[in-house]
């Protein structure tokens, strides 16, 4: 009936992460909570989306865990195909099924920083050791790394005469 809300809650963890091939994700634990309501034609689903992911630090690429605590609001309507909006979905008529899956994934991840990097001292040493060992510091040049640069560099030259 319109206006009634059922309400479905789940806990969500590495098999999930698994399931929906999270590429930013690489484990974790989350709780979701979904209450539908019947609104005239459609459907309105309200996300509730609370937890810890583990992804990838961005400089050591070492795990490091981030918190999820978002909230999110999708429309769902009967249609003739499946058709993603912002914030409206049109599943086919003849399915009648929604697999929210992929929206509670796609609104845990978006509330996430897009940089990902430990706390000062969190990196692994190890990594930060080889990436020192690897890099090219301020006023280093790349030939002091690979002799190959300075072959690259003639040939840079060459075309820009």
């Amino acid at each position: 009936m319109i206006g009634e809300t059922a309400t479905f809650e789940c806990e969500l963890g590495n098999d999930y992460f698994e399931a929906v091939e999270a590429t930013e994700v690489n484990g974790g634990t989350l709780h979701a909570s979904v209450a539908v309501r019947k609104v005239q034609e459609a459907y309105e689903l309200n996300f509730k989306v609370l937890g810890d992911v583990i992804v990838s630090c961005d400089i050591c690429l070492g795990d490091m865990t981030l918190p999820v605590d978002t909230t999110g609001r999708v429309i769902v309507r009967l249609g003739d195909s499946y058709v993603e909006d912002e914030d409206s979905v049109t599943i086919p008529e003849d399915d009648g099924t929604l697999d929210a899956a992929w929206l509670v994934y796609e609104m845990a991840v978006l509330t996430l920083p897009t940089r990902h990097v430990h706390e000062e001292g969190g990196c692994d040493p190890a990594m930060l050791g080889k990436l020192a060992e690897l890099s090219v510091g301020p006023g280093e040049s790349p030939e002091a790394i690979d002799p190959r640069w300075s072959e690259l560099e003639r040939i840079k030259s060459t075309f820009k005469e």
